[in-house]
């Protein structure tokens, strides 16, 4: 008896063991579904800023810009040869290693001076290549006009090109290059987190289900209703008193919370390579659909005619002769599609036509004139 008890408790325990890994995976399948809020949306004031430039590549191995043909680049080099004392206005500059660029950079979010950040370079000019080059000291503006930071530094490129007498070989883009902490932030951009008595949180996918959840989760992390989603893509958010002051806690408070993402049923379409991309919520009502494809091959065989050995009469001739092959698929019937519950219903239900992306682009395109597709399309 002791022995049955000691084997029905062991039993008991397996059964609860096994049930709570169910529990275990149903419940990380579940989480693993979800989004966190700093994945899904943006934070009022919490952004980058684009930043650019105008400026000269300097130390080129003869690969830089035609002055004679780079007005721009001659005028530059004067204008920085004068800075420094050298009057050259007069001379007749003739070089090869320098080349006019363009530097492009993001300012990150309360970057604060001194901060180094990157910088892309791309020739606008003649040059070849920026291999083994530096830039000289360039300002860089805001939309505003105003100078953020400040670049300088040797250039790293990718690419390479090498030139013969019969013969060029160009791997990657040797025109564009980066220099890594290029820049240092002199301007900062003055915006006062803290103090914000509310903040917008906007979707990078506008949703109104999803703005409601995330509105739901917030309510529900702070307390009380300080979260409104006053439109699809903004849910605005009233900072509560205790954290009056501390705008930072309250957004790192909910921006780890898990949200449920709504999507819209989608079918994306690439025309140009082929690509189909279908949404989980895409839905096909019943349809019968026949596919076929006309192929017409034509095969051009010359042969040559010539007289018979020691004939005195006729010539040689080039006579054509043509193959014309037609197929038609007419041994291809109806199939039904039939209603698709779930993705993988709808992709089993058009392999099953068995046709290639080409094709399923255009069935896809016939059953949303037929108004059997329950999704929008987006030609790409």
């Amino acid at each position: 008896m002791r022995l049955f008890n000691n084997l029905n408790a062991l039993a008991q325990t397996v059964a609860l063991i096994s049930t709570l890994f169910l529990v275990h995976v149903v419940l990380a399948g579940e989480a693993s579904a979800q989004s966190r809020i700093k994945d899904i949306t943006n934070f009022e004031g919490i952004r980058e800023n684009h930043l650019v430039g105008y400026g000269l590549v300097v130390g080129l191995n003869g690969t830089g810009d035609d002055i004679d043909d780079a007005v721009f680049t001659r005028e530059s080099l004067i204008g920085v040869l004068q800075r420094l004392g050298v009057n050259a206005r007069d001379d007749n500059l003739d070089t090869e290693n320098v080349a006019a660029v363009m530097i492009t950079a993001n300012l990150p979010a309360f970057a604060r001076q001194g901060t180094r950040i990157d910088l892309n370079v791309s020739a606008i000019g003649t040059a070849e290549s920026l291999q083994g080059g530096t830039l000289l000291v360039t300002p860089l503006m805001g939309a505003d006009g105003e100078v953020y930071a400040v670049g300088q530094g040797a250039i790293a490129i990718n690419g390479f090109s090498a030139v013969g007498n019969a013969e060029t070989i160009t791997r990657g883009v040797p025109t564009v290059g980066r220099i890594s902490n290029g820049a240092i932030v002199e301007r900062e951009i003055d915006f006062d987190l803290k103090e914000l008595q509310s903040i917008k949180v906007a979707l990078k996918n506008p949703d109104l289900t999803t703005a409601r959840r995330v509105a739901q989760a917030i309510n529900a992390q702070l307390g009380g209703n300080p979260a409104v989603s006053t439109d699809p893509s903004t849910v605005q958010v009233d900072v509560p008193e205790r954290y009056n002051g501390n705008t930072v806690a309250m957004l790192a408070d909910i921006e780890l919370l898990p949200i449920n993402v709504d999507t819209p049923a989608k079918v994306v379409i690439d025309e140009k390579s082929g690509v189909i991309v279908i949404g989980n919520d895409v839905r096909i009502s019943t349809v019968a659909i026949a596919q076929g494809n006309l192929t017409i091959r034509i095969t051009e065989t010359p042969q040559v005619s010539q007289p018979n050995a020691f004939s005195n009469t006729g010539n040689t001739e080039v006579v054509d002769r043509t193959d014309i092959q037609v197929e038609d698929d007419s041994d291809r019937r109806l199939a039904v599609l039939p209603t698709g519950v779930t993705l993988q219903e709808v992709v089993s239900g058009l392999n099953a036509l068995g046709v290639g992306p080409r094709d399923m682009i255009a069935i896809l395109q016939s059953i949303k004139a037929a108004g059997a597709l329950q999704a929008d399309i987006e030609l790409l």
